[in-house]
């Protein structure tokens, strides 16, 4: 039997993760983690540790330590924080027995800087990378951009943190900001035009499963209404980037369908948000990870179901003696 942590696991992501390892063919001992002690992840998963914050010092200690206690074949990051700290210490970790799930480590450097991530991106001529700036001069903006124009931090996920500018006014507000922590980009295509792509990828610039959704997101960043798009219209794009950016693994790849061709507004090197609705339709990247990390089998295209998916509230009730699900 398997055995796999998945951290975060009391969010969109973790639990998500261990969802869809729960729907595996093959037994999977789930061990989920969360700074949080009240959190549904419980309902989830074999075994629930509680972790102290990624950034607490000793979180390493805590890691290392639970790994060879719960004998963890494959650990997989729900959080971005944990991915960025993991890829610090995989000597440490590979030492417990564990694997950890993590993309090529040039890859995720990259992506922790969106200006970084632009600037490679525009270095090898890459036709759907969106034109950005560290200008903090207004009008010069304007007239490179067009107005309303758009903030975005150069660090964080989803669509946290982004200024749409109207005015000079509402720009002279985040202005000391442009350059150490926000960079200037166009306003592509439109809400109704955003698609997420995961592909499984081979590490050598090429992948061996991918699908797409076409997604509204919530407040919070994260998919919340989803209808299965085909993903022909993105290959050559992903083609692209794969041969140039080398992925290995689950890899998420954000585009939005504009006038002048599709642009890709981010790429995580991770699972992402809508994981538990891609394994509905038929793609569990989860259980592909298990299949190729640990046993070496490559991940092959599913059939893909068509069809749409809402998010909404639901609760867990936790009985003193069981869970009622």
């Amino acid at each position: 039997m398997k055995r796999v942590l998945v951290s975060g696991a009391s969010g969109i992501v973790g639990y998500g993760i261990l969802r869809s390892l729960r729907r595996v063919g093959q037994s999977c001992y789930l061990v989920g983690t969360s700074i949080y002690d009240d959190s549904v992840a419980p309902a989830f998963c074999n075994v629930f540790e509680r972790a102290p914050p990624t950034g607490a010092p000793e979180y390493l200690d805590w890691l290392l330590t639970t790994l060879r206690q719960q004998r963890i074949d494959l650990l997989v990051p729900g959080i971005e924080i944990d991915m960025y700290h993991w890829i610090e210490h995989i000597p440490e970790i590979r030492a417990t027995g564990a694997l950890p799930l993590l993309n090529e480590p040039e890859l995720i450097a990259l992506c922790k800087d969106k200006w970084g991530f632009y600037q490679r991106l525009s270095e090898a001529g890459v036709a759907c990378a969106i034109e950005s700036s560290l200008d903090s001069d207004f009008a010069t903006l304007v007239q490179r951009f067009g107005l309303p124009f758009l903030l975005k931090p150069r660090r964080g996920f989803g669509s946290k943190g982004i200024v749409r500018v109207t005015s000079e006014t509402e720009f002279q507000k985040y202005r000391a900001d442009i350059g150490l922590l926000l960079m200037a980009q166009p306003i592509v295509g439109n809400d109704n035009e955003e698609f997420t792509t995961s592909a499984f990828c081979d590490g050598r610039g090429g992948y061996f499963a991918s699908m797409t959704l076409r997604r509204k997101l919530s407040h919070d960043g994260f998919t919340d209404r989803a209808e299965v798009a085909d993903t022909a219209e993105f290959v050559p794009s992903m083609n692209e980037l794969c041969h140039l950016l080398r992925p290995l693994g689950p890899t998420n790849f954000q585009f939005r369908r504009c006038l002048g061709g599709v642009k890709l507004l981010e790429i995580n090197p991770r699972i992402s948000s809508s994981t538990s609705i891609r394994t509905a339709f038929g793609y569990n990247e989860s259980a592909m990870a298990v299949d190729y990390f640990l046993d070496h089998r490559e991940p092959m295209q599913p059939a893909i179901r068509r069809g749409r998916a809402v998010r909404y509230t639901d609760e867990y009730i936790f009985y003193e003696d069981s869970v009622h699900i």
